[in-house]
Order: structure tokens, then sequence, then C-alpha cells
């Protein structure tokens, strides 16, 4: 999101979302803070989570995330669909925001961290979006807060605790020094050259080497059972009552297809926000008629097995119903019966039943499911004798896995004790972040580890590298000037002290997480 606001950020568009945003989250941050001695609303039925007992009400968790939902869509120019929402988290994003403010908040307090009116006031003039040739303009102050519905004294309480957040973090980064030790070894980072000496082992190229006795293959088939046991098989009669068939004779009131719209409110989503119900009530109304014929057909199905379920008889359940009753041959759970493709519940549920047994109702798209296990075949482990090819194959392969990382395990020994090995070399190269090591790949664990390394030192245990085992060692390491280093150094700390200085704030709010008891309401960022 930010390399795209930098890229344009010359564009009056992201000039206009800037100030959205700033809004945006000064406005979560009073529904967060503006209330309530302990700086949260509570707010009125269910909770997002509390943290050290106070609840984040789902009415301030909604009101943050519809203000990151809508600024993603600003910047996109466009709805964001489901499985772009997915990725970004924007569910977790937004509920981590108020957790971790929470907690800096009451961090702040214990610390004696205040903003006085002077604080904020000079915060709120010193924000482009209310200045006018450069100096803060009253009028245009007011005018964007009324056009963002916020009284000033909102805005002004939120900012406060915008101020107190930032006089806290500040008082974190204040802490953090970058030694000359922490200089140098960034810039030996940055400036020296290596070249390794390496030994590969690939389970591939060794698997020659492995030679397994009968023995063997049944110590493995017993420890692996598991992997070689033949399917659970099931032969089901089952009743389909297709949900449809009810609608035609269902109806839904206004009132009604107004709760369904509210509680599906995110489903009429437009990049303009959400569509009135007058354009989409046709949408609205046969959805909510097909929901409410889908749940008369499981109810009618749920009560006609309970009924009946004692007798275990099908047929008598299909006649009630008015349904035929189906059968399937014996299947797999990979290889269900044909008319049973894609009915990854049903298959779910046939597998759990008792030969005999009635079970369900199971609702899928395809409508009501009530099952009976006709027959069962349960999964067995051959003997040796019969799948010895397989269980050879397998234990084999397993066995190079293991040796090829334990020759990596005595090549790094013996490279850490200078020992003379028969190795590879990579050639000189410099260090990258993306780990790049010329004729090895790239690998950023093995760069950061040889990074700290002088010429002739190994780390004495190998590297995992894709399906290879690596053990190294630094054959040169040419060191940039000492000069260049104490000519460069204040300016080197300056560079690494930001990074540091957000990498401490990071850790600061990590340990008060490992330290508070947070509670979250996994319904409310679940995907499904």
């Amino acid at each position: 999101m930010l390399s795209i606001i930098r890229k344009q950020k010359e564009s009056i568009i992201i000039k206009i979302v800037f100030v959205l945003i700033v809004l945006s989250f000064v406005g979560t941050i009073f529904l967060v803070w503006g209330r309530g001695s302990d700086g949260m609303g509570g707010g009125k039925g269910g909770y997002a989570a509390t943290v050290n007992g106070t609840r984040i009400s789902l009415e301030e968790y909604q009101s943050a995330y519809q203000r990151i939902r809508n600024m993603y869509q600003q910047i996109y120019g466009q709805s964001i669909p489901p499985e772009m929402e997915k990725t970004l988290g924007l569910k977790k994003v937004a509920l981590d925001g108020l957790i971790d403010n929470l907690l800096a908040m009451k961090e702040a307090r214990s610390l004696g961290i205040k903003a006085s009116k002077d604080d904020v006031a000079a915060a709120i003039e010193a924000m482009p979006m209310f200045q006018k040739d450069g100096k803060f303009n009253f009028d245009q102050y007011q005018q964007l807060l009324r056009s963002n519905r916020m009284t000033a004294k909102d805005y002004e309480e939120g900012q406060e605790a915008e101020v107190i957040l930032k006089k806290v973090r500040q008082t974190i980064k204040d802490k953090v020094v970058v030694s000359d030790a922490d200089a140098l070894t960034q810039f030996k980072k940055e400036n020296d050259k290596l070249e390794l000496e390496y030994v590969a082992y690939a389970p591939s190229d060794i698997i020659a080497e492995v030679k397994l006795s009968d023995a063997d293959l049944n110590d493995y088939l017993q420890k692996n059972a598991n992997d070689f046991k033949t399917a659970e098989k099931v032969a089901l009669s089952y009743v389909l009552l297709d949900s449809s068939s009810l609608t035609a004779n269902t109806t839904v009131s206004e009132d009604e297809i107004q709760t369904y719209y509210q509680k599906n409110i995110d489903r009429w989503q437009s990049k303009d926000g959400i569509l009135p119900l007058t354009e989409v009530k046709e949408k609205v109304k046969a959805e909510a008629l097909k929901q409410k014929g889908a749940k008369q057909a499981y109810e009618l199905a749920a009560d006609t097995l309970y009924k009946n379920i004692k007798s275990g008889d099908l047929n008598l359940i299909a006649q009630t119903l008015k349904q035929k009753v189906q059968e399937t041959p014996l299947f797999t759970a990979n290889a269900p019966a044909a008319s049973l493709a894609g009915e990854a519940a049903v298959i779910k549920k046939a597998l759990e039943l008792k030969e005999g047994e009635i079970g369900g109702p199971v609702e899928t798209s395809k409508g009501i499911y009530i099952l009976k296990a006709k027959e069962r075949k349960a999964s067995t482990v051959p003997p040796l004798a019969q799948i010895k090819g397989a269980v050879e194959e397998k234990a084999k392969a397993a066995k190079a896995i293991e040796l090829a990382k334990t020759k990596a395990e005595d090549a790094a020994k013996q490279l850490a004790a200078k020992a003379t090995l028969k190795t590879q070399s990579t050639g000189s190269f410099g260090y990258s972040a993306k780990g790049d090591i010329p004729a090895v790949g790239a690998s950023p664990e093995i760069v950061e580890a040889v990074f700290k390394l002088s010429a002739g030192q190994a780390p004495g245990t190998p590297f995992k590298f894709g399906n290879r085992w690596l053990a190294v060692r630094v054959k040169n390491r040419t060191e940039a000037p000492k000069a260049q280093f104490d000519a460069t150094k204040e300016e080197l700390k300056k560079s690494m002290l930001p990074k540091k200085q957000e990498d401490a704030v990071i850790e600061w709010v990590k340990g008060l997480r490992e330290k508070a008891k947070i509670e979250i309401n996994q319904a409310i960022i679940s995907d499904k």
C-alpha cells in the first residue's frame, strides 16, 4: 500500500486520500480513547476483544475496520474483492491496531505521560490539511471536520490521545543507541566481500548408498503404518431433500427483507459505498427466500429424522418426505461415488457412521441429506510381502534424507575444525538482503550467518537449502578499509537509528502483548 502511495504522492487524488486517511485514523482513535475512565467505550451488546479486563466493543472495532476498508478502497479506486481483503487481513489489522493502542495508552498513563492543550493545538496546527498558504486556517479546519461529521471537541479529544501515543513511542525511541560496534558490524556487512567453500549433500545423490534389510523395511512399515493403510470404504443409502422445492411456496415479508439486508450489509458494497435497499431489493428478496426455504427444508428433514431415527428405516423417512432412497457402491474419501462428487460434508459424515447407522441432516448446496451406512470396510495395513516395493521406495527416500543431513553435519564439524575437505567455491560476493550466493542460490539464512564470520571460520552446523544440506566455511574475507569506516561511521549510525528505533517500538509492543491478558472474539476476524 505504502509503495503505491509513494509512487503517486504528487497526485491530487492521493493528496485527498491522505486527508481521508488522517481523519479516518484520528476518528478511530477517538472511538477508542474518547470515552470512559479506561479510554474504552465498552459499547452495548457483544465485544471484539478484552485486554486486561478492558473491553473493545463491536462498535469500536467495526468503526476501525470500516475506516481501514474505506481507506484501501480510496487507494485502489474500487471495491475490495473478498479474496484481496482476506490477503490483506483487514479485520485482524483493525483489531490489532485497537489492541496495540490500548496497551500503549495504558503504559503511557503508568509512565505519567500526558498531552497539554498546547501540545494538542500545536499538533493540529502543524497538519498541512488544515493550513492555507503555509499557516493554520481555522475556517478550513472547521470545514474539513464538518465534511467528516466530526465536532472540534471530538476531534481534539482524539488528537490528545494521538499526541500521548506519539510521546510514549518517542520515549521508547529515545532510549535507543547505535553503538560503534553496531555500526562496524553493519559497515562490514555492507562493504566486505566473502568467498565461501561448501559441501552439498542431496538425498537424490546418495540414495544409491542406502541398503535396507527386510528387518529395516518391517520396522519402517510399523512406524509409518498409516502411510500404507488401505482407505476406509462405505456404501450409502441416502435421501436428498431439495430445498428449492419448498421455496416456491415460501414468502418473505418486508421486515424479513429489511432484516436480511441489514445482516448482510457487506454484500451490497460498491466502489461508492453501500447500495441502498431500493436498488438491490429484488436480489435481497431472492436471497432471503432462498435462505428461508433452506431453513425450512433443514427443519423438516431434522424433525422427520428425529421422529424415525430409532426405527433405522430410511425408507420410512423417505416416504414421509416424499422422496426416493438413492444408493451408492462402496467408495473412499479420495474416490467418492459419482453422485456425491464435490459433496465433502456428506462424504465426511458417511465415513463417521457405523454400519446400519442413520445420520444427518447434512446441508450442502444441493440440498439436505439424510444418510444410512449400508456397508463398511475398515482400513487395513497389508503385509509387507504385498507392498514391499512401495515400502522400500519410501523407506529409502527417508533414509537418504537422514543420511544427507548426517553427512552435512559431519562435514560442518570438520570445516569448523579447519579440516581439509574436497569443497566447491562460490567466488567472491557481497552482502544482499535477498541472500544471493553465487553457485548456490538465494539463502538469507546462510548470508546472515556467514557475514558475521572471519576467514577460516565456519558456522559448525549445516543449512537446509531446498532439497539439499550445505556445510559452509568462509574461505576468504576481503575487508573494506578501516579508514573508510572511520570517515562514514557517524553518518552510518544516523542512517541505522530510525530502523533500530522502529524495531525497538515493535519489540516494546510485542512485550506489552506478551504480558497482557488478551481475549479475542474469533468470530469477528474469521474470513469464513
